[in-house]
């Protein structure tokens, strides 16, 4: 009950420095922390942006990324087929050099 008297007395009255009323001094004490605490929230809200922009960054590279190796991995797919065919293109002339005259003198010799 002290307490609220003493601070229906305060608000009644001119306002009692700190040093006068350790009511007045606690109440000051707590509003410091309280404005204290909302700059820290405040500073930590600006943080919290800037990650969050620095995410949705990392998202759009990440996505370019996977489309520019996606289509480097169709290239060498297709390289790698090319180089398949003309070898398997190379592999049937090479026979076809090696047979075609061993047959034509084997029935020119008959």
């Amino acid at each position: 009950m002290d307490a609220n008297k003493s601070l229906m007395e305060w608000s009644d009255k001119e306002p009692v420095t700190s040093a006068d009323h350790p009511l007045k001094k606690e109440i000051d004490d707590a509003v410091d922390k309280m404005r204290t605490n909302i700059t820290k929230v405040g500073e930590r809200g600006e943080r919290l942006d800037a990650l969050q922009d620095k995410t949705d960054n990392l998202a759009t590279q990440a996505n370019g990324f996977r489309r520019g190796a996606n289509r480097v991995r169709k290239q060498m797919w297709w390289k790698d087929m090319k180089m398949r065919m003309c070898i398997i293109v190379g592999i049937i002339v090479l026979l076809v050099v090696i047979i075609v005259p061993s047959v034509m003198a084997a029935r020119g010799g008959k």
